[in-house]
C-alpha cells in the first residue's frame, strides 16, 4: 500500500481503490487504520480522476486525420 502513486498504472490504481472502499465499509478496522486507509483512497481517487482528465484532454486533442497530439502530462494540473 506505500507504493508510489506515479508508478502505478490506472488500472492498478483503481483496483487498489476498490479494495481499499471494501475494506473500509466492512468497518472493523480501528480508528487508526480507518484514517490511514481513508487517506490513501484519496490519493487514489485523485490520482484516478488525474489520469482520466488526462486521457479525456488527449482524446479531445484529436486532429482532423485521427492522429493524437503529444501533451505534457506535467502541464495538467
Amino acid at each position: 500500500m506505500n507504493e508510489n502513486l506515479i508508478e502505478l498504472s490506472f488500472e492498478e490504481a483503481l483496483k487498489e481503490l476498490e479494495t481499499t472502499v471494501a475494506k473500509l465499509e466492512v468497518g472493523d478496522l480501528t480508528l487508526e487504520e480507518s484514517l490511514t486507509l481513508y487517506e490513501r483512497g484519496q490519493k487514489l481517487a485523485a490520482f484516478c480522476n488525474q489520469k482520466l482528465e488526462s486521457a479525456t484532454l488527449r482524446i479531445e486533442q484529436l486532429s482532423g486525420d485521427g492522429e493524437i497530439i503529444t501533451l505534457d502530462p506535467t502541464a495538467i494540473d
